[in-house]
């Protein structure tokens, strides 16, 4: 395998910078929804003439006709409800496309790591796909309609306004900014708790995630109570955060009320004592009409109606930013692909040998090469921490080395040869794992072998006769019913199954008592023996001696 440089699949990547914005899908639908929205707004004014010339008319005796007013007036609200549900479809298909987009995108990346996300456990990862990624959709269905608004729809009526009065343009002049502004500073509070929301939603999550995992642990020892307090008390302190953001949200909405309040009572105000004659200047003719006072009335409300929106909006892009911060973290997390697509493949031909050359860990440890022979059994040793599983994932395609050269059968280890690769490979991880399907599927895997000769050679045919269903019983993700060492020798019998002739071990005899860790070391051995070529990563001293060699990883000074 050549340099992690020469192909997307096999380097560390990082999006975040060069790639496309995760609200980018639903640009076109959100333009659309804006000049549907806006045009739906200024369709008002024309209603609001309509009122105002009919009312004015009626209380100065002019002639009116309320049966074309009426007509005018329905066919004008019909114009506007049809043009507000099409602005709505397509800011609902900007939601949909944004979060489909943004959750495929998540779930393809993390299907094909190599590595647990940095950005944290499966519980963040699993919140950050679903609930997080659907608060982007008030966002994008409120916000961008409701800015566009908020541009347009004001200037509009205020010129309107001054073309009628000076007096009510100098009002909302003054009143309108003030909207936008409390609106900004109470804007930066929500953000902050939103972001103190987020973080706290994917941290108990992954205690959740973590809890469920043990939860037979938990219960053989009694600690039930003592895990439900603690998920209590971590859900306790969400439910304040999540308060903290609705309390600053009832507080914007009364403070933007308020100011909109004021401004329509000013209006209203001049108009009425203007219509009084109380007060003889404030309109360009020196005194207000009947219809045009009626007309500014009912345009004051809609001129504060957009920034209002708008308000309520800008708590959804709190939480959006809130969200696109976390998408960011994650986006920014390295990325090592996995090699290969995990399909089934034939088996990859040539000799059982695996070559190691000028490979640097992408913890940055520099290897001495590794020559492994076809039909060689070699020991990983060295302290904790120190790589040895990382060599393991190496040499199954399962990680890509930083820099250097990955050889397999005569062939690079890439993306081309790592599925045929595996093919002919029985792997032995350090932690036992099992798919929810029966025990016959989970040591077969759908490959073809004998599978009473793998639970013979693992030691274990006699634990498997005595589960309740024999090789149907389901055993669950970490072999619910069975010890440590039963579990362990079960992915032995399944890592031998089908008579594979190379087996990558990690650490097989880690916390077994002696027998069962020499039932383990038995097995391995023998496979060696008829010819298969064995790496095992391992801290026992006496296992590794009965190996052709041993391989230092790391300073074992």
């Amino acid at each position: 395998m050549n340099s992690p440089t020469q192909s997307d699949t096999d380097k560390v990547s990082k999006s975040k910078v060069t790639g496309p914005s995760w609200l980018e899908p639903g640009h076109g639908y959100q333009r659309r929804a804006a000049v549907l929205s806006v045009t739906g707004n200024l369709v008002w004014p024309f209603q609001a003439a309509l009122v105002a010339a009919a009312l004015g008319g009626l209380l100065t005796g002019g002639d009116v006709s309320p049966v074309w007013t009426a007509v005018g007036y329905i066919v004008l609200g019909a114009l506007r409800a049809w043009l507000g549900v099409l602005a709505e479809a397509s800011s609902q298909a900007a939601a949909e496309a944004v979060i489909h987009t943004g959750r495929d995108r998540i779930v393809a990346i993390e299907a094909g790591r190599a590595e647990d996300s940095p950005f944290g456990g499966a519980g963040s990862v699993s919140a950050l796909a679903s609930e997080k990624l659907d608060l982007l959709a008030p966002y994008v269905t409120r916000y961008a309609p409701a800015r566009a608004r908020a541009v347009v729809v004001p200037l509009v009526i205020l010129a309107l306004a001054l073309w009628q009065s000076w007096a009510v343009a100098v009002v909302l002049v003054i009143s309108g900014p003030l909207i936008p502004v409390f609106m900004a500073l109470v804007g930066m509070a929500a953000k902050e708790a939103s972001r103190r929301q987020m973080a706290e939603i994917g941290s108990l999550n992954d205690l959740l995630v973590e809890r469920l995992s043990a939860l037979v642990d938990i219960r053989l020892l009694g600690a039930g109570d003592t895990v439900l307090r603690g998920f209590s008390a971590q859900a306790g302190d969400l439910r304040q955060r999540t308060m903290a953001v609705l309390r600053v949200a009832f507080l914007s909405s009364t403070v933007l009320e308020l100011f909109a309040a004021i401004g329509v009572a000013m209006v209203a105000v001049f108009v009425g004592f203007s219509l009084l004659g109380a007060l003889e200047f404030g309109a360009w003719g020196g005194v207000l009409s009947a219809q045009a006072g009626i007309f500014l009335l009912l345009l004051a409300p809609e001129f504060y109606q957009p920034m209002r929106d708008l308000s309520v909006a800008w708590h959804d892009k709190a939480a959006a930013d809130a969200v696109i911060d976390d998408l960011a973290a994650w986006d920014a997390a390295p990325v090592v692909h996995l090699l290969g697509q995990g399909a089934r493949a034939a088996p990859l031909a040539g000799p059982a040998t695996i070559s190691l050359r000028g490979c640097v860990l992408p913890s940055g440890l520099m290897l001495e090469d590794i020559i492994i022979a076809a039909g060689e059994s070699v020991a990983l040793m060295g302290p904790s921490g120190a790589g040895k599983t990382s060599v393991l994932r190496i040499m199954a395609g399962l990680l890509s080395p930083a820099s250097g050269e990955v050889d397999v059968a005569g062939h690079p280890l890439d993306t081309t040869t790592a599925d045929a690769w595996r093919a002919r490979i029985g792997w032995m991880p350090q932690s036992p794992h099992f798919l929810n399907a029966s025990l016959r599927h989970n040591l077969s895997l759908g490959r073809d072998g004998d599978i009473d000769s793998a639970l013979a050679q693992a030691a274990v045919g006699g634990v498997v006769a005595a589960l309740p269903q024999g090789l149907n019983t389901r055993l669950g993700e970490t072999g619910g019913g069975l010890s440590g060492g039963e579990a362990r020798r079960l992915t032995l019998a399944r890592a031998l199954y089908g008579a594979p002739d190379v087996i990558l071990a990690d650490e097989p005899t880690a916390d077994l008592d002696a027998a069962t860790a020499r039932i383990v070391a038995d097995g391995l051995i023998a496979r060696a023996s008829q010819g298969a070529t064995l790496v095992v990563a391992t801290h026992d001293a006496g296992f590794a001696a009965r190996m052709d060699r041993i391989i230092r990883i790391g300073d074992v000074s």
